[in-house]
This record gives C-alpha cells, sequence and structure tokens, in this order.
C-alpha cells in the first residue's frame, strides 16, 4: 500500500500506540524492522501513520513485545484495517482535517465528555447558532465555507442518534447559556434544544453556575473521548489555530480530574434543566 500523504488522527495514533510498545520493550526500529520483515523506512512510516500494519505483523510486534493486554491488541488491530468510507468523508477537502478527525474520534469513542465555558457543545448546537459562530471566524470565512463547516457540525450528531446512541456527559458553564450567538431568539431555539436533548436517557447535561467561581480548566473547550479500552481515551481542545489531540498518560489524567471535579460540583440534570430553562425564557 503506498503510503499516505495526510494520515488522520486515528492513523498517527495508531503508529503513536505501536512506537510506545516498542519502546516500553526496549526494541530498537532496526530490530522491530528484521522482525517483520521490512526496511527501516517503513518502520519510521508505520510509527509517524504514514504507513499501516497488517493485523498479522501487529500481533507479531506485540507478542516480541510482550504486550499481553489482548484488548488493547484486538483495538490497535481494529484500528489497522483497512478504513472503510465514514460519513465525514464526504466532507473532506470542504472542511479543515481537523474537523474530521473531531468526528472520526467521536464516530469510534464508547462515551463522551465535554466540558464548554463559552459555546454550547458542538454536538448539540443548532444550524443557526453554529452559523453566527463560524461566521465570526476570522479572517472571513466565504459564505460558502461557513454552510459546509455548519452542515458537518450538524451531520456530527450522528453519533447520538439511530444505532450508535453514544452515551455522552456534557458540562457547560452558565456563562456560555448567556452568550447570545445569532441573536436573542436564535439563542432561545438553542437552550430549547439543549434542553430536549439533555431529556434522552444516553444524554447527561450539567450546568456549571457563576458562583462557583473559578473551575479547574476555566477557559478551555475540551472532549474527552474514551477508547475500547483506557489506554486509547483522547482528549481534544479548542484552539484558535484548531483542534489539538493529547494521550499521554499525564494529559488524560489532568483532564479527567478535570471532569471529576465538576460531576461533583455542577447542578444535577434535573436542576441542570431547570436552570437553562429559567434563562431560555427570561430572553
Amino acid at each position: 500500500m503506498p503510503p499516505r500523504t495526510t494520515p488522520t488522527y486515528r492513523q498517527t495514533r495508531l503508529g503513536a500506540e505501536l512506537r510506545r510498545m516498542r519502546m516500553a520493550a526496549g526494541m530498537t526500529a532496526d530490530a522491530a524492522a528484521a522482525l517483520l520483515g521490512l526496511d527501516r523506512g517503513k518502520i519510521s512510516n508505520i510509527e509517524s501513520g504514514v504507513r499501516t500494519l497488517s493485523a498479522d505483523r501487529l500481533r507479531t510486534l506485540a507478542d516480541n513485545c510482550s504486550c499481553t493486554d489482548a484488548a488493547y491488541v484486538d483495538a490497535l488491530v481494529d484500528i489497522a484495517q483497512p478504513r472503510s468510507r465514514g460519513w465525514w468523508d464526504e466532507y473532506r477537502g470542504k472542511v479543515p482535517p481537523g474537523l474530521l478527525d473531531i468526528a472520526e474520534l467521536e464516530w469510534h469513542a464508547t462515551r463522551l465528555h465535554t466540558a464548554q465555558t463559552v459555546h454550547i457543545p458542538g454536538l448539540l448546537q443548532t444550524e443557526d447558532y453554529a452559523r453566527a459562530i463560524f461566521g465570526a471566524v476570522l479572517p472571513e470565512l466565504r459564505r460558502l465555507d461557513v454552510e459546509l463547516r455548519v452542515a458537518q457540525r450538524n451531520a456530527r450528531q450522528q453519533v447520538l442518534e439511530g444505532g450508535k446512541l453514544t452515551p455522552y456527559v456534557g458540562y457547560v458553564h452558565e456563562a456560555a447559556l448567556r452568550m447570545q450567538f445569532g441573536g436573542r431568539a436564535a439563542t432561545r431555539r438553542q437552550l430549547q434544544f439543549l434542553n430536549d436533548q439533555g431529556e434522552r436517557e444516553h444524554i447527561t447535561l450539567r450546568v456549571l453556575p457563576v458562583e462557583l467561581g473559578i473551575f479547574p480548566g476555566a477557559g478551555n473547550a475540551v472532549l474527552y473521548a474514551e477508547g475500547p479500552v483506557k489506554a486509547l481515551d483522547t482528549t481534544q481542545l479548542d484552539t484558535a489555530h484548531g483542534p489539538v489531540f493529547m494521550h499521554a498518560e499525564a494529559q488524560l489524567a489532568k483532564y479527567w480530574s478535570h471532569l471529576e471535579w465538576m460531576n461533583k460540583a455542577a447542578l444535577s440534570p434535573q436542576g441542570s434543566r431547570e436552570f437553562i430553562h429559567t434563562i431560555a425564557t427570561d430572553l
């Protein structure tokens, strides 16, 4: 298979995991190449996500690296399988690759957690609300680019619909609820939609009221995606230059602790719905 020119985050994550496995075993790249019957350059390409590795070779590497976590190895084999076309591929070349990586990450997650301080969570945004956000991007986007991003963001909601119904927990700061993106009427519709979604069994919404004061991670928009095994969890942060993905153990522990703090401090799901309803009614 020819090398990829632009590997996705999921593909680069596989390569990073294979490199971590090899390094933990004290195996050199040359030794890995000899073991798998490949030249050293291909090992580098595999570990950077540019090339893939067959299931048989992956299991051979795991065995020789004394990796005994069968569930972890099975999960890596699943990632290494030839990638079927996802719904997000329809937008490849039309929206930034980072937005597609987020969609793919969400699609393969077993559970999703988000924390938002300024915006309503992307998976729960109405079209008008999302359009207002993308309309404020600098440099200013063309109208077509705005509409493509709105459509792609709306399509991401598939992970909460139909046969997926991915469990979702969202923490939303009161400030985000009061920001009138798109105007008063659009914000009211957004809050009503948010409350409707919060009543679904697999979706939990919790509000962080301003009276809490300071809280860990203030200002960060965080997505924590649980993988098929704990070792494949991922944290994603929003930045002005695009999404940043992290999976180092210390990084995951840090943001998981933030979510645990919010779980203890936020209003209950019922209290949150009442809080959101009050804000929407006052608009």
